[in-house]
C-alpha cells in the first residue's frame, strides 16, 4: 500500500500484473506455494523474526530450476560453485 513511497526513497519501482493473468506472476506464485511449505493454509502466519529469518534462509539456500540448479543466494551474491 506504500508502494510509491518505497519507489521515491529507493528509486525501485513496483510492477503490478493483470488481474486474472497468473502466468504475468510465475515468480510471485511459485514462492507462495514455497512459503506455504512453512505456513500451510489455515494456519496461523504469525511467526516471530527468527522464524521469518529462518524461512527466509532457507529458501534463499534451495536449489531453483529456473535458476540452473543455483540458489537465490548464490546468483545474487555470485557466490556460484560454476567453473568458469
Amino acid at each position: 500500500t506504500a508502494h510509491q513511497e518505497v519507489t521515491e526513497k529507493t528509486g525501485i519501482e513496483f510492477y503490478f500484473p493483470d488481474a486474472h493473468a497468473p502466468w504475468q506472476r510465475g515468480t510471485s506464485e511459485n514462492t507462495n506455494g514455497l512459503i506455504r511449505e512453512y505456513l500451510p493454509k489455515g494456519q496461523d502466519i504469525t511467526a516471530s523474526d527468527r522464524e521469518i529469518a529462518q524461512y527466509t534462509s532457507q529458501l534463499n539456500h534451495r536449489p531453483r530450476k529456473c535458476l540452473g540448479w543455483e540458489t537465490p543466494y548464490e546468483v545474487f551474491y555470485d557466490k556460484s560453485l560454476r567453473l568458469i
